[in-house]
């Protein structure tokens, strides 16, 4: 497939890399600063005619949209491996079950942009909801496909005109996904542009009204700080440090299970993967076991390779910060029982890893790691301890609990600081339910009826009653 080229000349380019073998996949054409300003101007020129459209009229554009998602999951499959080493039956499923969610976002927006109508003695209101302009979409390589329909449906939907930029690691992916949508869309409702980080502040900083970002949270902070100027609305889905907590009386082998699976899936390459797990002591060494016994086999490997359950990590530069991670615990205290060691030879791969004894304050408790490793703490099983361990951290996206009483399960979910808690089981967000990031994991939020309403400013329109003494 051939690298997409911006329609004007690009005076840099940056290069699409193969995790999986380090090769160069293409070169890609970089947007100039010109170019930014021109495509948030033909998002603004074409606004007014998209946001004429009555939700049904954009809704069935946009279904076109999905469908054609749906027959092109195989080519988008294949880029997500190719260019971020998910392994391709994982790609499969993403691209297949987004195009399926993008048909439940668009009947949600039908009910989120519904009229509601409010009445007293001297007045007959009315609340709508409008589109706020012109929106600035960044989207992560984590989920190529996943976290641009989390967006880019919701925004369009609701009236938006929308620029573009994916990932400079799913370029292709993020090519082919415009291109699907643009087919469908009037002419300049979706505008694509590609690059780095240096070309996502640029359209921060261009005449767009809204931002809406899927990626980590120092990316999440400078986004704020740049839009506070023109108080550009925000929805901001970052990073996190997900606790899972595992009480002595909980089911041991299946809290193993879903430590390894969530820890591991993606490469632990997911903003709510399971990142610290706390332990209750007197049961520690025999779920110590466990988790290793699972974690093991967790095989790593091309992620067209049908047996491999893990791909490479999405660059250099991100093993790398696992590496440093997982090296200093393990000169600080922490005890290895698995990997921890990465490759030689081409790509970027990392083996399925587990430590014990990791102290909160070790920087594999603090920062981020996003990578395919098992962090275990032990505490003494009082529920007040965990809740305190676990809440140890200014992130606030997923929480897990493990544990026969389901009262106690139940105050533990309570009390922890997280947008979304599993219990007895990972999180996860049931249907119609937005997907939270409390404290610094997120600045508004995404999904949902009251999700997709972000992308809206309510307004009302009151009517004088004739019987008002107004009228």
């Amino acid at each position: 497939m051939t690298a997409p080229v911006t329609t004007q000349t690009a005076t840099a380019h940056f290069a699409d890399i193969n995790p999986a073998t380090g090769e160069k996949l293409a070169d890609i054409a970089s947007a100039t600063p010109a170019e930014i300003v021109g495509a948030v101007a033909t998002a603004r020129s074409a606004w007014s005619a998209w946001r004429a459209l009555d939700v049904e009229a954009r809704c069935a554009i946009l279904e076109r949209v999905a469908a054609s998602m749906a027959q092109h999951a195989d080519e988008l499959a294949d880029l997500i491996t190719r260019e971020m080493g998910k392994p391709r039956a994982e790609a499969l499923q993403e691209a297949e079950g987004y195009a399926a969610h993008g048909l439940e976002i668009l009947e949600e927006v039908k009910l989120a942009l519904a009229p509601q109508a409010f009445e007293s003695r001297r007045a007959e209101t009315v609340l709508v909801r409008e589109p706020h302009g012109v929106v600035a979409a960044i989207t992560p390589w984590n989920f190529p496909v996943g976290m641009p329909v989390t967006i880019l449906f919701p925004a369009l939907a609701t009236g938006n005109t929308v620029v573009f930029k994916p990932s400079e690691h799913v370029p292709m992916c993020g090519a082919l996904l415009a291109r699907l949508f643009q087919e469908a869309l009037p002419e300049g409702v979706l505008t694509l542009i590609q690059g780095a980080g240096d070309v996502g502040a640029q359209l921060v900083a261009a005449d767009v009204d809204m931002i809406g970002f899927v990626g980590s949270r120092a990316t999440g902070q400078r986004i704020m700080a740049s839009a506070s100027d023109g108080l550009k609305r925000l929805v901001l889905e970052l990073g996190g440090k997900d606790p899972l907590i595992v009480f002595e009386d909980a089911d041991l082998d299946r809290a193993a299970e879903s430590v390894a699976r969530h820890s591991l899936r993606n490469t632990g390459q997911v903003c709510c993967s399971v990142e610290r797990v706390f332990v209750a002591e007197n049961v520690a060494a025999d779920f110590e076991k466990r988790v290793v016994e699972h974690a093991r086999a967790w095989k790593h490997g091309d992620g067209f390779d049908e047996s491999v359950h893990m791909g490479p990590m999405v660059s250099e530069e991100q093993r790398a910060k696992v590496v440093e991670q997982v090296d200093a615990a393990v000169r600080d205290g922490a005890r290895l029982l698995l990997g921890g060691r990465a490759e030689t030879g081409d790509g970027f791969f990392f083996p399925a890893t587990v430590l014990a004894d990791v102290d909160t304050s070790m920087k594999l408790s603090a920062d981020e790691t996003f990578g395919p490793v098992v962090s275990l703490t032990t505490f003494s099983g009082d529920e007040q301890e965990a809740i305190a361990l676990a809440n140890d951290t200014p992130y606030g996206l997923g929480a897990n609990v493990w544990t026969a009483d389901r009262e106690r399960g139940a105050r533990v979910a309570q009390g922890l600081q997280a947008g979304q808690v599993g219990v007895n089981r990972y999180l996860t967000s049931g249907s119609g339910t937005p997907w939270v990031g409390a404290r610094q994991s997120g600045f508004g939020f995404l999904g949902g009826i009251e999700g997709h309403r972000q992308f809206t400013v309510p307004k009302t329109i009151s009517t004088a009653t004739p019987e008002s003494p107004e009228a």
